[in-house]
């Protein structure tokens, strides 16, 4: 973390907070507001942190946003992603050498892959400098923050979770949120799909307690190698010692049996019983709403080390952009070689961050024969962590630059017919709130590889259209068309929602010679000019089984928040926002730089 910070200093990528702040939604509150800058602000290091709550100063600095921009992404990996891409390519393609010159080349690279590898070494490492055992073992001795107002309590957002199977032939590092419940217990929200809840299902069989090592901090290249859906099975360090040519160097825990980076900063030991679940959540999570409380396995800490010189890592969620937008686009570039060989003929492939990267992905591909696109949506819907993608658009080898959004979306919107569509149920992410029920869901797949031909509505004006629509749907409060160039102009309407969205869709349909895609919101905390935080409402809330329509070649997509209206009995989450009074705590502080005109426009 020291050379990290250096690195950062002398690229002018990080500014230094020495005015004091609390671990209380102050810290995050300002890590939340400086990724939303342009080119996700600098990395921030807070150096005076405080709890108020009780009192306690803190010796360590915390770091926040350090992934959070493209350029330090490339710093922390020390070469470009591309080049890392490549090298995994290469790996996946190697063929038997043909002659002596090859032979010795191949050699050459086989040779390097050595350090790949980790490397466990004898005795201690820096992260154990300081030991905490027994009676001495207090989570609160760290600087864990408390992001959002309505958290159920402090979490550790950047841990380093590295378990093993049952019979130890298996290692694995994630990431997953933690909520501290007390001096010594931490909640493990580890979701059902995740290989550590696999592991933990061996354990819970055998009747026997699982071991659990936590580390935060040492090089963030541990952190991400925690966030990469490598294979089932597959050691995540691997990455590491991939990307430095560097083996990881790690040492055992003092009180199980799993081991560790040696630089990390912190180590938190612990044991799961696999009888003990606990409430864990509330979480303003990366989906921009808070998920909800539900039953979690809880870790007993048996252990705490650290670095006499150390600093707590930690990242902000909620709504888009975060931090994540960056390193899931190393992520996306890295593991794309991976995808090819479950899609060979696929070209590339895009999350965008504000659909929360899982609620929709947008894919080039080279289309051979008819039905092939909805080959590679089952096949993208079977793969890892893509199962989880509830929206898929893919286009040809002829399509735009699937970044350029403009240009993309009136290459699909001018091929679109609602047949068009594909929808199914699949397995979704644990975090999802839109569905029915939980895990599983409605899926949308848009075939645009056809260059289907279709004639445009009569268009037209905002005014004009809202005042018929109006006419035929009193709750409706405002109306803005998107798109109106294309063959299919996207209709948003904002309600004052009293009935459910079928029927709204269905009085519409006297105007479908106007219309072609027609997108419902609540009026309440929906700007219906605000394309960038539509798509991220409209994403978030949609489940295809439910809220796709379709009449003739008019399409209506249901966004607004399910209650019974809809016959939805779950609890439906409230956004993530930002606490008022800490912004103006924080401005009157000189130490808020966000300009309104972004505070407005990703709805903090």
């Amino acid at each position: 973390m020291h050379k990290t910070i250096k690195l950062l200093k002398k690229n002018d990528e990080l500014t230094v907070i020495d005015t004091e702040l609390d671990i209380y939604l102050e810290i995050p509150h300002l890590a939340y507001a400086e990724v939303k800058k342009e080119d996700g602000g600098k990395a921030l290091l807070f150096t005076n942190v405080v709890d108020k709550k009780s009192g306690k100063k803190f010796e360590e600095p915390v770091l926040m946003n350090v992934f959070g921009s493209y350029k330090r992404c490339e710093l922390l990996f020390g070469r470009t992603i591309e080049s890392v891409a490549d090298e995994i390519t290469k790996l996946l393609h190697m063929k038997p050498p043909a002659g002596l010159k090859e032979k010795i080349s191949m050699a050459s690279e086989l040779f390097s892959l050595k350090n790949i590898f980790p490397k466990r070494l004898k005795g201690e490492g820096e992260c154990q400098q300081i030991k905490y055992l027994e009676d001495e073992i207090d989570l609160y001795k760290m600087p864990v923050l408390t992001t959002w107002e309505q958290d159920g309590g402090p979490f550790i957002t950047m841990g380093q979770v590295y378990t093993q199977s049952l019979d130890g032939a298996m290692v694995n590092l994630g990431m997953y949120r933690l909520q501290v419940y007390d001096k010594n217990h931490l909640g493990m929200h580890w979701q059902i799909h995740k290989d550590s809840s696999h592991f933990f299902d061996q354990y819970q069989k055998a009747g026997k307690k699982m071991p659990v090592s936590i580390a935060i901090g040492g090089n963030p290249l541990y952190t991400w190698c925690a966030t990469a859906p490598l294979p089932y099975g597959v050691n995540e360090l691997l990455m590491y010692g991939l990307i430095t040519k560097k083996p990881a160097q790690l040492v055992k825990s003092l009180t199980t049996p799993l081991y560790i980076p040696k630089d990390v900063d912190y180590v938190i030991e612990g044991w799961v019983d696999p009888d003990d679940l606990k409430v864990e959540g509330p979480f303003g999570d990366h989906t921009g709403y808070y998920t909800l409380e539900e039953p979690y396995p809880v870790m007993e800490v048996s252990a705490i080390t650290m670095q006499r010189k150390r600093t707590f890592l930690a990242t902000v969620v909620g709504k888009p952009p975060l931090e994540d937008k960056y390193m899931g686009w190393a992520t996306g570039k890295i593991f794309f070689p991976l995808l090819k060989t479950t899609a060979p003929d696929l070209l590339d492939y895009h999350m965008p961050e504000n659909a929360g990267f899982h609620n929709l992905i947008l894919a080039k591909m080279q289309p051979l024969y008819k039905g092939h696109a909805k080959q590679f949506m089952h096949a993208f819907w079977g793969a890892g962590q893509m199962s989880f993608v509830k929206h898929a658009v893919f286009v040809d080898e002829k399509a735009p630059k699937l970044e350029n959004y403009e240009a993309f979306a009136t290459y699909v919107l001018n091929r679109f017919t609602p047949k068009s569509m594909f929808i199914t149920e699949g397995i979704l992410d644990a975090l999802d709130h839109s569905s029915p029920e939980t895990l599983v869901g409605g899926k949308l797949g848009i075939d645009a590889t056809a260059a289907n031909s279709v004639e445009g509505p009569q268009l037209l004006g905002d005014a004009q259209l809202l005042s018929r629509v109006k006419e035929l749907i009193p709750d409706v409060v405002d109306l803005h068309q998107f798109m109106r160039r294309t063959n299919n102009p996207i209709t948003v309407i904002s309600v004052n929602k009293t009935r459910n969205v079928k029927e709204y869709f269905d009085d519409l349909l006297v105007l479908s010679t106007h219309m072609r895609i027609v997108v419902f919101v609540d009026a309440q905390k929906n700007d219906i000019y605000n394309s960038y935080m539509l798509i991220w409402r409209v994403t978030n809330n949609m489940d295809a089984l439910r809220d796709v329509y379709k009449s003739g070649l008019m399409v209506g997509l249901d966004g607004t928040n399910k209650n019974s209206l809809d016959n939805f009995t779950r609890e439906w989450p409230d956004d993530v926002e930002c606490t008022q009074s800490i912004v103006k705590s924080l401005k009157e502080k000189g130490l808020w730089g966000l300009d309104e005109k972004f505070y407005n426009k990703f709805q903090l």
